[in-house]
């Protein structure tokens, strides 16, 4: 990996390509009052966070399933094609379905990249690195007059006052996996269309990942105490968390719930079985293990 994904920015992108940490100050205010107020909502291109939907989702009283379909696009992360999401907009309006005159209908569960405006956060992780990096980019676009209004403040204080800590907090996990994902590259191979599909419900879709470890099959394999498999259940952060820990498990195999005694051979077993069955099915000779 390059030491930072700013050094190719156009010179005519909002982006500024100076990295920036957390005491290094800047000037930006928005409110009501600014003339430009609802300007960057007007025309958006918003990723969702796995905890922004969640929130999302319980503010406007749906399901993960009615919520993705009225509210969101899918989309392609990197070249692999792990799966990401973003919110719908109008083919002949871009602007956020979320905004009217008087701001944000949402704003108390705003996304995170709302919260972090205007700024950005880039993390990194250099191959064979256990750690991320994470650093921040000032975006100016020609609309945004916050950048004149006559206030300094520093990066962690901007984080606080937008109440983005938390939602950085709770997308950690999620975020490694895809940080890893990248920065191991053939290392771990292109994941299979299994995977992706594993990875967009564990992320993404909380109600049938619910059902998912509420299914036979997942009881089978994964031994689980009664009063955490109770908790998951009824409980959407949890069982967020604890979909971030298992997709570590499937996709790169850190080991951190526990498997019933032998139940992952008979699992392996089984889709191998299942496989063979099929004569058109290019893998029907991969003796192997699978881990979903």
């Amino acid at each position: 990996m390059t030491d930072s994904p700013l050094e190719n920015i156009p010179h005519n992108s909002p982006l500024q390509p100076v990295k920036l940490f957390l005491d290094d100050t800047i000037q930006f205010r928005c409110h009501k009052d600014i003339a430009c107020f609802n300007k960057c909502c007007q025309r958006i291109d918003i990723s969702l966070t796995p905890y922004d939907i969640l929130r999302l989702k319980k503010r406007l009283g749906l399901t993960s399933n009615e919520f993705l379909a009225q509210y969101t696009v899918p989309y392609e992360m990197d070249a692999s094609g792990m799966p990401g999401v973003k919110i719908r907009t109008a083919d002949d309006n871009l602007a956020c379905p979320f905004v009217t005159e008087e701001g944000c209908s949402v704003y108390e569960d705003r996304p995170t990249v709302c919260r972090y405006y205007a700024l950005g956060l880039m993390s990194m992780r250099q191959e064979n690195s256990s750690t991320d990096e994470e650093a921040y980019f000032l975006i100016k676009e020609d609309h945004c007059l916050g950048h004149n209004e006559p206030r300094t403040i520093t990066i962690r204080d901007y984080r606080k006052e937008q109440e983005v800590a938390h939602y950085d907090e709770m997308n950690r996990e999620w975020r490694q996996i895809v940080l890893k994902k990248r920065s191991a590259g053939p290392t771990i191979g292109k994941p299979s269309q299994r995977s992706f599909q594993f990875f967009f419900m564990g992320s993404y879709n909380l109600d049938s990942f619910r059902n998912f470890i509420k299914s036979q099959g997942f009881s089978e394999l994964y031994d689980l105490k009664s009063d955490e498999f109770e908790r998951l259940k009824t409980d959407d952060v949890a069982l967020l968390q604890f979909g971030f820990k298992l997709l570590k498990q499937v996709l790169f195999g850190e080991n951190t719930i526990p498997v019933k005694s032998d139940a992952m051979e008979k699992r392996a077993q089984q889709r191998r079985e299942q496989t063979k069955a099929d004569a058109n099915n290019p893998n029907k000779d991969y003796d192997g293990p699978n881990m979903i």
